[in-house]
């Protein structure tokens, strides 16, 4: 199969299982189109099983689809200071042990179609497995995740081995300390997680920030203390993973 045929042949499958898309024509569609509609398709659907040849499809898909983005391993990157890197760039052509998700209560992903946050982007080029996953872990928990605590999921087809998902605080109105000590708890229950199951390197991405409300500066200077302390007893690699010009300046004056 061509990589334009796996993805017609995902599109048709997933448009057969809901009649309220049964007057789409993939076929029409341009490439651009076609893999706006893939993707919508994906973020929206319910978690349940999926048949071997379409995971197959899907896998072959999304692994060639990351390849051409490019991969980025921590292996070529270059430490800002010992044990820390900052690197920014998609997380989700990062090849390290774990990338950690900002997740929301529910952990099951963003159902929103194309939505640019990072727990869809995980979500879409991970695979439709994530979302099952996650799905079979709050079921067998039987109550929402609650925040500032951590849970570990293989990452199917990104280049990472892990995702480790943390729900981060909320901030309406003035930040408290107990915004602080919660955003805190996130990267500690990440980094213990990380190495209660042998892995070594991490990457982060700034939990909390953007629609959650979390001032950047403040949530970037945890992030840095609390690795910071944690590194004293530990040598796990971690990487600060930004994604705006913005953000990249901010780490970049705290580890400077």
């Amino acid at each position: 199969m061509t990589q334009a045929e796996r993805r017609l042949y995902l599109i048709k499958e997933l448009l057969a299982e809901d009649s309220r898309f049964s007057n789409y024509k993939p076929e029409t569609m341009s490439e651009a189109e076609q893999k706006d509609l893939l993707r919508s398709l994906m973020n929206i659907r319910m978690p349940a099983p999926l048949g071997e040849e379409f995971l197959s499809i899907q896998d072959e898909y999304l692994k060639e689809e990351l390849t051409d983005k490019g991969i980025s391993d921590i292996a070529d990157l270059t430490p800002i200071e010992k044990g820390i890197y900052l690197w920014q760039g998609d997380i989700t052509t990062l090849k390290c042990d774990a990338i950690v998700n900002a997740a929301n209560s529910q952990m099951l992903g963003c159902f929103i179609p194309l939505h640019n946050c990072i727990d869809n982007c995980i979500h879409t080029y991970a695979g439709m497995q994530l979302r099952k996953k996650c799905h079979d872990l709050m079921i067998a928990q039987g109550y929402e995740e609650p925040t500032g605590r951590a849970k570990i999921t293989p990452a199917f087809n990104l280049p990472c081995k892990y995702v480790i998902h943390t729900v981060g605080p909320i901030v309406n109105g003035s930040l408290t300390d107990e915004h602080k000590e919660l955003l805190k708890s996130c990267y500690t229950s990440c980094l213990k997680t990380a190495e209660e199951n042998g892995l070594k390197s991490i990457a982060f991405c700034c939990i909390s920030t953007g629609v959650f409300g979390f001032p950047q500066k403040q949530a970037a200077q945890i992030a840095v203390e609390t690795v910071r302390e944690y590194q004293k007893h530990s040598d796990i690699k971690v990487i600060f993973n930004v994604f705006k010009d913005e953000d990249r300046i901010i780490y970049e004056n705290l580890l400077g």
